[in-house]
């Protein structure tokens, strides 16, 4: 029991901890939160950001108010024994409020394509409002957007436009995100990632390799004056109504800057006389929340398929969606590869999609050591593996910075399929599909597997002159 003098001089150390809200303990730690429910040591989570596969660091027991070991607990000593002196707090802690998800699809709208004239009369007049419509000339269809009726939740107007159009293929407007995540400062001095996997500059490539590099893009806005694209060969179409606000530039600059940035510049591209064709489909719906929805990625589709590319970066991703993946078959069709973002979800995540569409190649992200990135999603779908952790490219507005992503990691493979269709025009793609696999750098279980796919492109050997 504490005596009359002991708390005679306890009482001043009990002041200035009321008063600073701070106490030393033992090696000079400040404990904080001295008239909570109880002491809360330092946190000490050690959240590593940098994309490395290791675990999270974790918060141990009794950092949060609990009186059990490690909340001022030495081998079951208190290291406070005035803690009973001090008043407790009687009110609750406020609890943080957890940000809204984001929506995953347009409130009030449904799209489609193959609807007769017929249909589309039983739908207006069953109350359904012709927002829009599209003829997709490249892939001989029309695309239609519809608002559902006043009254009806999303689900049941999808089922009665369903019964009201049986032929056409009808889904929910969805949207569809860029895959990047906080940026990744670079472990070493040389940010350049391509040289993991043994990327050639643009001095040592085959002059047939560059020779006619056409490439699509479906991104969020681009700088068009940043140095990286002083070579102006960078085409951007603005695909979404003019009266959306304008998305960020960050995300589309970079990837646009990492495959075909000036070979001059702090960013030199992967193709830096390469051809890039690029569709801004997304806007800025809210507070860095850049969308793009399932309607326009279709018209970017058949957008870019009448330009003649022959491969499309899609660094962007979001739900199944059946308008999306009839544009991708017929994409597919035409002999145009697609190559898309695995996703920065997790690796317990669903399959996100376009990539996890059968026609299109999809690329998770490795470090520079080759180990996946901790967030990337992972799936019997993943077909190659690319750097994809603090990659050097363009910043928005000028100069350039580390990005992570498997939004990052998509153009590598991206590029190799240019490179490759450049110097053998008529590979078909499954030939192209094969090669690729025969030539990546087979990591983690033998042969194909749910976190690299078929391995760690090779671009070593992407590109070989006919002899």
């Amino acid at each position: 029991m504490l005596t009359t003098s002991k708390l005679a001089l306890l009482a001043p150390i009990a002041a200035i901890a009321l008063l600073s809200g701070d106490i030393l303990a033992p090696g000079n730690m400040i404990v904080r939160d001295v008239l909570g429910t109880g002491l809360a040591l330092a946190d000490d989570d050690d959240d590593d950001d940098g994309g490395n596969d290791g675990n999270r660091g974790s918060r141990g027991s009794g950092r949060s108010g609990s009186y059990g070991a490690g909340a001022g607990w030495s081998g079951g000593k208190s290291l406070f024994p005035f803690r009973e002196f001090l008043p407790r707090r009687t009110a609750p802690r406020r609890s943080r409020t957890a940000a809204p998800a984001a929506p995953i699809r347009a409130p009030d709208e449904i799209v489609g394509l193959g609807f007769s004239s017929t249909e589309l009369g039983g739908l207006a007049a069953a109350g359904f409002e012709l927002l829009e419509r599209n003829t997709m000339a490249s892939f001989n269809a029309e695309v239609i957007k519809l608002r559902i009726p006043q009254g009806l939740t999303l689900e049941a107007a999808r089922q009665q436009a369903r019964a009201l159009a049986p032929q056409a293929v009808i889904d929910f407007n969805h949207y569809f995100r860029p895959e990047q995540h906080p940026d990744a400062p670079c472990v070493a001095s040389d940010c350049l990632a391509r040289d993991v996997i043994g990327w050639p500059s643009a001095q040592t490539w085959p002059g047939t390799c560059a020779a006619g590099v056409r490439i699509g893009l479906v991104d969020t806005a681009i700088n068009p004056d940043h140095i990286a694209f002083e070579a102006r060969n960078v085409e951007i179409v603005r695909l979404v109504d003019e009266d959306l606000p304008e998305s960020g530039r960050q995300h589309g600059t970079a990837v646009a800057a990492l495959l075909v940035g000036s070979a001059t510049s702090r960013t030199p591209g992967l193709i830096p006389g390469g051809k890039l064709i690029a569709v801004d489909a997304f806007h800025r719906a809210g507070r860095q929340d850049d969308r793009s929805a399932a309607f326009d990625l279709a018209r970017a589709l058949d957008l870019l398929a009448g330009r003649q590319v022959q491969v499309i970066n899609l660094s962007l991703a979001g739900p199944p969606n059946l308008l999306l993946e009839q544009a991708v078959k017929k994409a597919g069709e035409r002999g145009i590869i697609m190559v898309a973002a695995a996703g920065n979800d997790g690796p317990r995540a669903e399959p996100v999609y376009p990539a996890a569409y059968e026609e299109v190649i999809a690329v998770t992200a490795t470090d520079r050591r080759k180990r996946p990135y901790r967030r990337a999603g992972r799936g019997e779908h993943i077909d190659f593996a690319a750097p994809g952790v603090a990659v050097w490219t363009a910043a928005s507005v000028s100069g350039a910075r580390p990005k992570t992503g498997t939004s990052f990691a998509a153009p590598f493979v991206t590029a190799a399929v240019a490179m490759m269709k450049a110097s053998e025009a008529d590979l078909a793609p499954e030939l192209l599909r094969d090669k690729l696999t025969g030539h990546a750098e087979d990591l983690g279980e033998p042969g194909k597997d749910p976190v690299f796919g078929w391995g760690l492109l090779n671009a070593r050997a992407i590109c070989k002159t006919k002899s």
